[in-house]
């Protein structure tokens, strides 16, 4: 591990030059200097490995606040092709509403790329998955959400699934979506929550 000389804050130190992600975790494992601690995590990156170390970093309890504005930081700059989406998206499950909110602003800075995951879990067989997805689609304001949560909920047969996106679409829903609303509506009429939600929502959408 060479050290070379990085222009870091006010003044030059030698820093280390990492030749692998290990030594990188080592040398953040090891102090608690938050300059130094910055570097490290900059460094990571660079490596296979490296961005979901550090989303690992953010779900654990005792990563200091400032540390995990930081990991944030870094891991909305990575290319969004190299970038640890999926696991990011997992923040989103966290109790943790400091990280959660990381995770949020880290999805929005992925922009069109997190699309792919989002279209996987909707079409996917697991419907906890798919009301994750549509939870992403709420929290992180995608440009196609709702084109999306329509095409969703035209052959939607799981009820809770199909209501978490009528909860959504009371929101952003649009008057021409009203007669999708109606035949989701008729699709789980024997449901009271169903009807009285769909209702809610087109009157939400119409006013």
């Amino acid at each position: 591990m060479a050290l070379i000389k990085r222009d870091y804050r006010s003044e030059q130190e030698e820093l280390p030059e990492f030749q692998s992600l290990e030594e990188a975790i080592i040398f953040y494992e090891n102090t608690d200097a938050f300059d130094k601690r910055s570097y490290a995590i900059e460094e990571m990156v660079k490596f296979k490995g490296g961005g979901r170390f550090l989303v690992d970093k953010l779900i654990e309890h005792d990563t200091h606040k400032d540390t995990a504005s930081r990991i944030a930081a870094v891991l909305s700059n990575m290319d969004p092709e190299k970038a640890p989406i999926e696991e990011v998206m997992e923040l989103l499950k966290l109790q943790n509403a400091y990280v959660r909110n990381l995770g949020i602003s880290i999805l929005q800075d992925y922009g069109e790329a997190i699309r792919y995951y989002i279209v996987k879990f909707l079409i996917g067989d697991d419907y906890d998955l798919r009301i994750f997805a549509i939870n992403v689609l709420g929290d992180v304001n995608f440009a196609q959400s709702r084109d999306m949560l329509v095409e969703l909920l035209e052959n939607e047969q799981k009820i809770n699934v199909a209501m978490t996106a009528i909860d959504y679409m009371a929101e952003i829903g649009q008057p021409e979506d009203v007669p999708l609303l109606r035949r989701v509506k008729e699709r789980f009429k024997d449901d009271s929550y169903a009807q009285f939600a769909i209702d809610a929502a087109i009157e939400s959408i119409e006013a």
